[in-house]
């Protein structure tokens, strides 16, 4: 997570473009231009607050616990995570998928 954290450092959360993937075990590597997947155009900061939403099974309720803030923090921030344009619009994501 540290080299992660590294590179978000680096790009401050510009829109980035992966040119080469490689896979270690075997050592094939794909070139092309690849975005970064939804979750990880997020800052790291809203990355461990949607794990933690998915670990938690959605429950706005155990969010408030965790993070020891009330509903409309959670909720605000939810909202701030999916807004439209962002990695997280719901109409994004379901019009990547069936593209």
């Amino acid at each position: 997570m540290h080299d992660w954290q590294q590179l978000t450092d680096l790009t401050q959360n510009k829109k980035i473009s992966i040119e080469r993937v490689k896979i270690i075990e075997s050592g094939i590597a794909i070139d092309g231009n690849f975005e970064l997947p939804p979750l990880a155009q997020l800052s790291m900061d809203d990355q461990i607050f949607v794990a933690a939403f998915v670990k938690s099974h959605g429950s706005i309720k155990d969010m408030e616990e965790l993070y020891g803030v009330s509903y409309p923090s959670i909720k605000n921030r939810l909202i701030r995570i999916s807004k439209p344009g962002s990695a997280f619009d719901p109409y994004n994501l379901i019009s990547s998928v069936y593209e």
